[in-house]
């Protein structure tokens, strides 16, 4: 930070699956900033300044639990920060995680700082998205601005009148839990026909499914080995690259399913862009084209108000990491 601008670059990075208990997870977020920050060393001595991103960390480095944090870094973090999936509170507990119901109400801030004897910020991963594309991404220099994650779930983060919107109980952007369909299928929150149980990564598989068992989509279905009931996702995306017609018609689906919940946001909301993120961004070639479309139909006055862009985020995936390592910065520099 100079001059209170902001400058970063991704040194290192490496995906694990998420433990779905609470003192799993603490351990596991620790181990990966330990192999992160140790990596970081050995990626500064191996690449050149020009390398700003590593796509994926190939090298493994064992954290050894039996040893005090300190023994297992020369140098310890000056801050952490992390972006989970649900309701944050301020003082930085997951209060409810409606995909990771094991781990609702862990301290998780708490537990952190007493393991790494650092600074660290715990906030939704969603908000935390939204920080980056604001601050450096597609909606750098917009004043209104609503980001949607589209990952296992749906997440949301808001900026209105150039600030980041966190509600009184720090809870706001929970948009993958307005309901579509009140007799639609259950959601992982308690709830029924959420919008993210037919516009999330999972959602989509989940159309692609009912097109299988009811043999709709023979192709998608062999890319999914032979069993309807293991198409995902990603076995769709893959069928509609290769100029499948079924699986086309399912993104047309599950493009719809988005686009009217951007429509109702947009209606609430009136933000001047839209920011797509999250798990399902790197395949928005396919279907983002008709989110527009039927968002355009969708909108109320769409002839008579501002336009509303729709844009893949600029940095992907990985936004939310991005995010949070500024709201950690912030809160330390500021």
């Amino acid at each position: 930070m100079k001059n209170g601008s902001y400058s970063f670059e991704i040194l290192a990075s490496k995906r694990v699956d998420t433990p779905n208990r609470q003192e799993e997870l603490v351990e596991a977020t620790v181990a990966l900033i330990v192999d992160l920050k140790r990596s970081v060393k050995i990626i500064e001595g191996r690449f050149d300044s020009d390398s700003s991103i590593v796509d994926e960390l190939n090298v493994d480095i064992e954290f050894d639990k039996s040893l005090n944090i300190k023994d297992n870094l020369e140098v310890l973090p000056l801050t952490v920060g992390v972006g989970v999936p649900g309701l944050v509170a301020r003082d930085g507990s997951l209060v409810f995680a409606p995909n990771l119901r094991r781990v609702s109400g862990l301290r998780f801030k708490e537990k952190l700082e007493g393991q790494l004897d650092c600074h660290v910020v715990i906030e939704n991963d969603a908000t935390c998205a939204a920080n980056c594309e604001f601050r450096f991404g597609v909606g750098k220099g917009q004043k209104s601005m609503l980001m949607v994650t589209l990952g296992t779930g749906i997440g949301g983060g808001i900026v209105a009148n150039s600030q980041i919107f966190h509600g009184e109980s720090n809870f706001a952007g929970e948009i993958g839990h307005m309901v579509v369909n009140p007799f639609g299928p259950e959601c992982s929150c308690g709830k029924k026909g959420c919008w993210e149980r037919y516009a999330s990564g999972s959602g989509l598989g989940r159309i692609g499914r009912e097109a299988g068992l009811a043999r709709k989509a023979p192709k998608i279905v062999e890319l999914a080995g032979g069993d309807a009931e293991s198409i995902k996702g990603e076995h769709i995306i893959a069928s509609a690259q290769n100029g499948d017609t079924q699986a086309v018609e399912i993104i047309k689906e599950f493009s719809w399913w988005i686009a009217l919940g951007l429509s109702n946001l947009a209606n609430i909301l009136d933000p001047k862009l839209i920011v797509i993120g999250g798990g399902v961004v790197n395949s928005h070639g396919v279907w983002l084209d008709f989110v527009r479309e039927a968002f355009a139909d969708l909108v109320e006055g769409v002839s008579v108000r501002d336009r509303i862009n729709i844009e893949a985020a600029k940095f992907g995936i990985y936004a939310g990491a991005i995010g949070a390592g500024l709201f950690s910065a912030e809160e330390i520099l500021i």
